[in-house]
């Protein structure tokens, strides 16, 4: 339980820093005059690719965690719906 603990407050302390630069860079599309669609899409992949790259930095401590593996999955999904929303979108 103690290692479930340490992975939340790693989360806790590394993703509200990826959340605010992909929330810059998805400002500055808007403000460059990007389409809604597509500035939303690279800000979730940008977004996503991300937080795989925390999620990979974790591996070697947590893999073997149930939530570890949920937010794996998670962080997947949230690039694979911001590559669909870029071409499809």
């Amino acid at each position: 339980m103690d290692d479930e603990r340490t992975l939340i407050n790693y989360y806790a302390f590394t993703i509200p820093h990826i959340t605010v630069l992909a929330g810059a860079i998805l400002g500055i599309l808007l403000i460059a005059g990007f389409d809604i669609k597509r500035a939303l899409g690279i800000f979730s992949t940008v977004y996503g690719v991300l937080l795989i790259i925390i999620g990979l930095m974790a591996r070697p401590h947590f893999s073997r965690l149930p939530l570890y593996k949920i937010s794996i999955v998670f962080f997947l999904a949230i690039l694979i719906a911001g590559i669909a929303i870029f071409f499809f979108g």
